[in-house]
């Protein structure tokens, strides 16, 4: 198990370096020069060749990304431009928000999906059935920020139930969860009831009937258990993509998190914040990954005996040796 999390750790280095290229590729290369979103029309030439002296503009491509490379292994990922604070710092102190959305997110769609996918499962070709997949099918089709204006409109416009924007006490964060929460709940409630439907109909499911095992022992011990590992992987993945792709929503419900930070140094064309942004986001999502492929070991003892298995055969060896 631990040789398998270093090897993974070392794949994160060549990931790294790719993402870091393709981002700041798309940076350099794109229309617009960052000294005229960030000093103005009213800039001078000369302040605005300053600018590019200053923050390395003025170098060839592979100068400027070497030079980056080298400094972000060291963990120093620039000087934004607008606020002159480091980057790492700027994306410590709005990280956290960003992550309370996807966590508070993540809990309503792993909620809403698992429970409607093994209802439809279980009563599958009911009405129950069809009203959860006519649901899954909307939640999938909806984009998120038509979701979001709608919620906003209903619970904060009509009803007055809850704030439309912020985030400083809990109901604060009902609608941004909900937002985020339902689309990502479709995929986990299709994922849940195509794992669940192909579980039950398994052979060692009729046996624990046929012993005499409560429905909802069989359902939720020996069905779900052993559909668990596609629906984690599925968890995972709608986690990671909810801490990237949580910047229309916050753009929406007016979040100061990660996403919006993304969003306004690409309008400024920011390059060592974007830059850092994206490289951090990009980690969080490999050590996610990484995390659900060691859960696959706790889940399935079949997984943990493989490991068992490669490490006896590798000390089998050795003990011969000691005995001869």
């Amino acid at each position: 198990m631990l040789k398998f999390i270093g090897r993974r750790i070392l794949m994160l280095i060549p990931v790294m370096l790719g993402v870091v290229l393709v981002v700041f590729s798309m940076m350099y290369f794109s229309p617009g020069n960052a000294e005229d979103y960030i000093l103005g029309d009213m800039a001078t030439a000369e302040d605005k060749e300053a600018f590019r002296v200053e923050n390395g503009l003025d170098k060839p491509f592979w100068i400027q990304y070497f030079n980056y490379v080298r400094k972000a292994l060291k963990g120093d990922l620039g000087i934004s431009y607008n606020t002159k604070k480091p980057v790492t710092e700027e994306i410590l102190t709005r990280f956290p928000t960003t992550f309370k959305l996807a966590f508070f997110s993540v809990v309503v769609s792993s909620i809403l999906g698992l429970t409607t996918g093994i209802i439809s499962a279980v009563k599958q070709y009911s009405l129950w059935d069809n009203i959860c997949r006519f649901i899954a099918m909307i939640g999938v089709s909806m984009p998120t920020f038509w979701l979001g204006l709608m919620l906003m409109l209903l619970f904060s416009v009509k009803l007055g139930w809850l704030p439309a924007a912020g985030f400083k006490t809990w109901k604060h964060w009902i609608m941004p969860a909900l937002t985020l929460g339902l689309h990502s709940a479709s995929s986990i409630m299709r994922m849940t009831r195509s794992n669940m439907l192909e579980a039950i109909r398994q052979d060692y499911i009729r046996t624990a009937r046929a012993k005499g095992q409560k429905e909802s022992v069989v359902i939720w011990r020996h069905a779900l258990k052993n559909a668990a590992i596609p629906i984690v992987t599925v968890v995972g993945m709608q986690f990671g993509r909810m801490l990237g792709g949580s910047s229309i929503t916050e753009m929406v419900f007016a979040i100061p998190g990660l996403g919006k930070l993304l969003i306004d140094s690409i309008n400024l064309k920011n390059a060592p914040q974007v830059q850092g942004g994206v490289l951090f986001l990009a980690l969080t999502m490999s050590v996610a990954n990484l995390i659900v492929d060691i859960l696959y070991a706790f889940i399935d003892p079949r997984i943990r005996s493989q490991y068992v298995k490669v490490k006896k055969a590798k000390a089998a060896p050795a003990a011969a040796a000691k005995e001869a």
